[in-house]
């Protein structure tokens, strides 16, 4: 378990209402950000200390690794300099019964933060900025929260409540698309159909697909359409309707690939993510099929191929 203080004055009202984190890939002119790479190096188990206002008042524990996913709604002209496209991180948010303010502990404080990238400044506990989601200590945790405060390692979410954030997103997306006059209703109907993988896309996968890459199932009643770029980050109708997106894929195959467990090179290699137990892939028996390859891709498959391995691939 890993601990985690989030600076999140300007969304933290719509991340706690909403159950996240969000941030962008990078900073604002492009460069790496340690404090938004953070957001992939959350896993499942942690906590997230909420500070805003100067106060903690909530605490989080993260229920899944960040998904690429677009800049929210609900953060309106917020951030309006941020990229459209960044991290979000599932989070269950939990009141503190009192809100802690660390500013009138930092003399005690101070000592325990990080020598670098530190969250707060040790000798005011004023935020440091551009400091997003920072690594504490353990010992950060038990000053501020106490004991008591010690979250149950055992805790558990229901699924649906993990992939609530990112439903929300897809449900928004999805009614900009519907209301779009550039799209005339057949469109509009086969691109909503396409986010559950269905209709035209569906079909236009058989062109470059006959069975799943991995199990080398090829019924198509077993079959998942599942895009290698996300719905939600297609730029346009064309990507979410167009087969070379996509990728036929039965259920366990499916869910590997679409939370970033495993990716595929242009070659076929097939790239295992560092967070996937490899016992587990045993017992799903892809261990051979993963260690063999699974064939070369076709040339229009490698724009979205690249993506996936970059954006949502779990190194």
């Amino acid at each position: 378990m890993r601990y985690w203080w989030v600076n999140h004055k300007q969304t933290a009202r719509q991340e706690i209402e909403g159950g996240y984190l969000w941030s962008p890939y990078r900073a604002a002119h492009g460069a790496r950000n340690l404090f938004y790479d953070n957001m992939r190096g959350a896993a499942p188990g942690d906590v997230v200390l909420s500070f805003a206002g100067g106060l903690i008042r909530y605490v989080g524990y993260v229920e899944d690794y960040a998904s690429p996913a677009p800049k929210p709604d609900s953060f309106g002209t917020t951030g309006h300099y941020w990229d459209d496209e960044g991290w979000l991180l599932p989070v269950l948010w939990e009141p503190l019964a009192a809100p802690v303010r660390p500013k009138d502990h930092i003399k005690e404080l101070g000592p325990l933060l990080p020598d670098k990238y530190s969250p707060i400044q040790p000798n005011t506990g004023n935020g440091n900025q551009g400091a997003y989601l920072a690594e504490v200590g353990r010992e950060v945790y038990e000053f501020l929260i106490g004991p008591l405060g010690m979250p149950d390692s055992g805790y558990e979410v229901e699924a649906s409540q993990i992939d609530a954030p990112l439903a929300r997103i897809d449900d928004a997306i999805q009614a900009i698309i519907r209301d779009d006059p550039s799209l005339d209703a057949t469109t509009k109907e086969q691109v909503v159909k396409s986010r559950y993988g269905q209709g035209l896309f569906r079909q236009s996968i058989f062109n470059f697909e006959s069975s799943c890459r991995l199990t080398k199932v090829s019924n198509p009643r077993l079959l998942i359409a599942s895009h290698i770029k996300p719905w939600r980050l297609c730029e346009n109708s064309v990507e979410r309707l167009d087969g070379a997106n996509g990728l036929l894929l039965t259920p366990h195959v499916d869910r590997l690939f679409d939370r970033g467990f495993i990716s595929f090179e242009d070659d076929g290699d097939v790239l295992l993510s560092r967070k996937l137990d490899h016992t587990d892939l045993d017992r799903l028996g892809l261990s051979e099929a993963c260690a063999n390859g699974c064939g070369v891709f076709h040339p229009k498959q490698a724009t979205y191929l690249a993506y996936h391995r970059s954006n949502v691939f779990l190194r």
